[in-house]
């Protein structure tokens, strides 16, 4: 699991004064950016080895709000790693209480056909690294 933190900024909210749903979205990909960096080093130099990935399909379900000012935590749980797929369940948490919960399915994609592509064996070997055991994990071959 990799967890990054981020603060709440005052136009990320609604005229409710809580997080715009469609933010959380958004704060993943920061969070997800972050933790290609700690893993990987550069987004930029995966895309330069001709793989990227987008998202595919994303379900979030939202539980308390999230507001200006508060510090939100993004763990994002490594929940399968498939052939050309990788499923992700981001929990986001104030403190001890879990706001929003969700499921997001990214494909690894060729950048220079954007055709589905294989995940990276450099890459598998580096999500290893943060998964848990429950992880399901397909083998490069399947």
């Amino acid at each position: 699991m990799f967890v990054h933190r981020l603060r709440v900024r005052y136009h990320e909210c609604d005229q409710q004064g809580v997080v715009f749903n469609a933010n959380y979205v958004s704060y993943y990909d920061v969070a997800l950016t972050e933790m290609w960096r700690a893993l990987l080093g550069s987004y930029q130099s995966m895309v330069d080895q001709g793989h990227d990935l987008v998202i595919a399909e994303s379900r979030l379900r939202y539980l308390s709000p999230a507001r200006f000012d508060d510090e939100v935590d993004i763990s994002l749980n490594i929940h399968h790693v498939g052939t050309t797929s990788l499923i992700m369940r981001p929990e986001y948490r104030v403190g001890d209480t879990l706001t929003t919960e969700g499921e997001i399915r990214h494909v690894f994609i060729n950048t220079a056909t954007f055709t589905k592509a294989p995940i990276p064996d450099y890459v598998r070997a580096a999500l290893a690294r943060v998964s848990s055991p429950a992880t399901t994990q397909a083998s490069p071959n399947e």
